[in-house]
């Protein structure tokens, strides 16, 4: 039987992206199948799930299995998706106002559980699709739509949460590199268990294009030299914040959650089930 070799042409679907001139999440798209290719993922065996957001009209770019539900839930849709079917690799993606403001409360659960799933997140600090206004990683003292004398709140440092959240693979890309965004989402998706990836894809339109300059003058990459399982040193490059380090900042292996439910669902078989009329006479008076 003759191999299949998937291309670009084999992942792209038939809609255009209508993202602004000279958005990030562009390169993440790109990124993103330039990383399916290298891994030679089969479309049939891909399901990639979103929230509401510009990031969350991803899945209908790339020809695969896809989901666009509603704000912040595109870790329950991408949780119910692999463990119904933990055969498929499964992709969420979505922005920072999507995970970390209405979708945060999902995180944690699906991280701690170690669900075999990669998210995606790009963090462009605010809020695009509806037009600018301040969201969870807006930098304090920024100026937007709904912080017109400067934003009050500090921020939400992405990584560093779910470092405390017990990810097991945590790292940080820029869509501005696209030769690295690709080699880290492949990373990512190759990682057995909760995978997460920061995007920092810059908004134009709401934050300006000097976004991307700013990012690129504070850009370390992590050298190979790097140890990511040392959790104190991950939670030590998370709170830096003269620099921005790029790579994988924490991995660590631990069971993943589709098999420890194997594994109970063969021991309860093999476990002698009490009859539930004996169950209920523990309740009569």
């Amino acid at each position: 039987m003759e191999e299949i070799t998937y291309t670009l042409k084999d992942y792209k679907s038939d809609l255009k992206p209508i993202w602004c001139p000279g958005c990030g999440d562009y390169g993440v798209l790109s990124s993103l199948m330039q990383a399916l290719v290298k891994l030679q993922i089969p479309p049939h065996k891909l399901a990639i799930l979103s929230g509401i957001g510009c990031s969350s009209r991803l899945p209908g770019y790339i020809k695969t299995y896809g989901f666009n539900g509603v704000h912040g839930r595109a870790i329950p849709l991408a949780t119910g998706v692999k463990l119904a079917n933990p055969d498929i690799k499964v992709i969420a993606v979505g922005g920072d106002g999507d995970g970390f403001s209405i979708g945060a409360g999902h995180i944690p659960h699906a991280a701690r559980k170690n669900i075999d799933i990669t998210y995606i997140v790009m963090n462009n600090s605010i809020y695009g699709l509806t037009k600018g206004q301040a969201s969870p990683t807006t930098p304090i003292g920024e100026q937007t739509k709904t912080t017109f004398y400067g934003n009050m709140e500090e921020p939400i440092n992405p990584v560093r949460m779910m470092i405390a959240y017990k990810a097991s693979f945590v790292a940080r890309t820029f869509s501005g590199d696209p030769k690295n965004a690709t080699d880290i989402i492949t990373q990512a998706i190759q990682h057995k268990g909760f995978s997460f990836v920061e995007v920092l894809s810059p908004c134009p339109t709401f934050r300006g294009v000097e976004q991307f300059k700013l990012i690129r003058e504070k850009i370390q990459y992590l050298t190979e030299e790097y140890q990511p399982t040392d959790e104190v040193k991950a939670f030590e490059i998370a709170n830096d914040n003269d620099f921005i380090r790029l790579g994988i900042i924490y991995r660590q292996n631990r069971p993943i959650y589709t098999d420890i439910m194997k594994k109970m669902m063969e021991v309860s078989q093999k476990i002698s089930k009490p009859e539930i009329l004996d169950l209920l006479k523990q309740f009569e008076p």
